[in-house]
């Protein structure tokens, strides 16, 4: 339904902190922590998990599935693929990103 990283990813766009996401969902802080901390899937009540994704489709944001199109027309983020492997900072430097201690 949605994914630890998804909830995270979620309360940084709409710059929350884990309290305020807390409470706008209705649920409690410590439940907010464990779902952000599990890897994978949140597991939880499901009446838990409607009242969080609700609360986010309400703020804005749009959570998509594996393969799922967008139906919206707003800025968002999205992984390329399902299982992406982390790719340290220093192998991307020198691709895209401009190095600020390089100008003179």
């Amino acid at each position: 339904m949605i994914s630890s990283a998804q909830l995270k990813a979620s309360r940084a766009m709409l710059g929350l902190d884990q309290r305020e996401l807390a409470d706008l969902c209705g649920v409690s802080l410590p439940t907010i922590q464990r779902m952000e901390s599990s890897g994978g899937t949140v597991r939880g009540m499901i009446d838990t998990l409607v009242k969080i994704v609700a609360a986010l489709d309400a703020a804005g944001i749009e959570l998509l599935g594996d393969n799922a199109p967008s139906s919206g027309v707003g800025r968002g983020v999205r992984l390329k693929e399902a299982h992406v492997q982390r790719v340290p900072v220093s192998a991307v430097k020198g691709k895209d990103a401009t190095d600020d201690t390089d100008a003179a």
